[in-house]
């Protein structure tokens, strides 16, 4: 009993005091968390719970939610053909980068889908930080298609991690496509009657809202669509991203939605799963052989080939903002980290990989956002110069 009036206090704590360490120390609060959640499990403070480890999935699930917000359906789609090519191109060249990168170093297939991973998760983060900028927005566009593409293999890996390669696996597959069709043709049926009868969508969530329908409608669309990925035995993020894209694409008059959800998962589910995975890396691994070593070659290869793929987009961007573009991508922090997870309790990697996975997903958010920074500091100044 005492144990978890322990837990409770100490993940309590880390959820009030971690943003005041990361504005202490210029730095995401995501990272803080994660750095205390390994420091307090291992000295005794955090232990492994039943009830902890559900509210963290849940914390995961609101945070694939939370990704899925930011991506508004319709302007995705309205995205013109050239660029729609070139981030084709761009998530191409990613790909032939990770499959030659995990067969020359023999790193196992798992690898081709974990390193050209992207999440937009930190990029909004960012977009806090320096406004709309031009390659903040081709970022923002380019990843949304990415992290669309990234959670559907994230589902097909869990699929095949927990069936195996064979009729299961074609079922999962089968039923994966039949629920994308039927979304498909929700999604068009949605657009049809918000067309017809545009006042629908603000019954549905009012402007004037004391009763706080909207929230009530986004809990029940991401809790419908987790339980339907749930019966069709389909990887629940998946179903949580989905719901997310809801909202913007249909609710576009409830523009301060998106923040208010957000708002409540970064304060409250979110921290924990992030405080989850800390607690679950054993900082005894800092001292495992090439632990270190294979954490920043992780680093090293995964930003090198966006930023490789990046120069794409040097005609719209230029070099500097192409190369920004680049390492925005280079931070997939949460789904690195689910992808790397899943991994591990497949027995697709070892326990020395899964770690050195969770560290370089650390560095990357750290040392990417201090480059960020550096960089952009150094183009303030070009331009006060060129003035």
């Amino acid at each position: 009993m005492y144990e978890n009036i322990i837990l409770i206090v100490t993940i309590s704590l880390i959820i009030i005091f971690s943003p005041f360490f990361a504005k202490l120390i210029k730095l995401p609060t995501t990272p803080i968390e994660i750095i205390f959640g390994a420091v307090f499990a291992y000295i005794g403070l955090i232990h492994e719970e039943h009830l902890f480890k559900i509210v963290a999935e849940l914390g995961f699930l609101y945070l694939m939610f939370i990704a899925g917000t930011e991506i508004n359906l319709k302007s995705t789609l309205k995205t013109p053909k050239e660029l729609m090519q070139k981030i084709i191109i761009y998530l191409a060249i990613l790909y032939s980068f990770s499959i030659a990168i995990s067969l020359y170093f023999e790193l196992g297939k798992i690898f081709m889908v974990l390193m050209p991973l992207i999440s937009v998760g930190l990029i909004a983060t960012l977009s806090k930080e320096y406004g709309k900028t031009p390659w903040l927005a081709l970022s923002m566009t380019a990843g949304a298609i990415g992290e669309i593409v990234s959670i559907g293999f994230l589902t097909l890996t869990s699929a095949t991690l927990e069936t195996g390669v064979g009729f299961a696996l074609a079922q999962t597959i089968f039923a994966l496509a039949l629920f994308l069709l039927f979304m498909f043709l929700l999604f068009r049926a949605i657009e049809l009657l918000f067309w017809w009868f545009p006042t629908v969508a603000t019954s549905l969530m009012p402007h004037d809202d004391n009763k706080e329908q909207d929230i009530r409608l986004s809990m029940g669309i991401f809790f419908i669509l987790v339980g339907a990925m749930l019966y069709l035995k389909l990887e629940l993020a998946f179903g949580a991203f989905l719901a997310g894209i809801f909202i913007p694409t249909f609710f576009e008059h409830k523009k301060e939605l998106p923040e208010k959800l957000a708002s409540f998962g970064f304060g409250f589910l979110i921290p924990i799963f992030f405080i989850h995975i800390g607690s679950s890396f054993n900082l005894e691994a800092l001292f495992m052989d090439g632990l270190i070593t294979k954490a920043l070659l992780i680093t090293l290869a995964m930003t090198m080939m966006r930023l490789i793929a990046s120069l794409v987009f040097i005609k719209e961007l230029k070099l500097v903002d192409s190369l920004l573009m680049g390492l925005s991508h280079s931070m997939p922090l949460t789904l690195l980290i689910a992808m790397a997870t899943l991994a591990y309790n497949g027995k697709s990697i070892t326990e020395l990989y899964y770690y050195a996975l969770i560290l370089a997903s650390l560095f990357q958010a750290i040392a990417i956002m201090v480059i960020i920074k550096l960089i952009n500091n150094y183009k303030i100044k070009s331009r006060i110069v060129d003035e």
